[in-house]
C-alpha cells in the first residue's frame, strides 16, 4: 500500500524546516489539500514523498 505524506518546506528543501501537513492515500488528495490550505506560495515549496507501508526489505 502506498502512502503520500505531506510537508512544507522553505524554498532551499532542507528537512530541518519541513512542517507536517497529514499522511493522504492519494497524491492527488495532498496535493487538493495543499491547494485548498494555500501551501503552495512563492517563499516556501511543497514536498510530496511517496512511502510503501507493511513493506520488509533486507539489506
Amino acid at each position: 500500500m502506498k502512502l503520500f505524506i505531506l510537508y512544507q518546506t522553505d524554498k532551499w528543501k532542507n528537512k530541518a524546516s519541513r512542517v507536517y501537513f497529514g499522511v493522504f492515500d492519494s497524491r492527488n488528495k495532498a496535493i487538493d489539500i495543499a491547494k485548498y490550505h494555500g501551501l503552495y506560495c512563492s517563499c516556501a515549496e511543497v514536498v510530496i514523498e511517496e512511502i510503501t507501508l507493511n513493506q520488509f526489505e533486507e539489506s
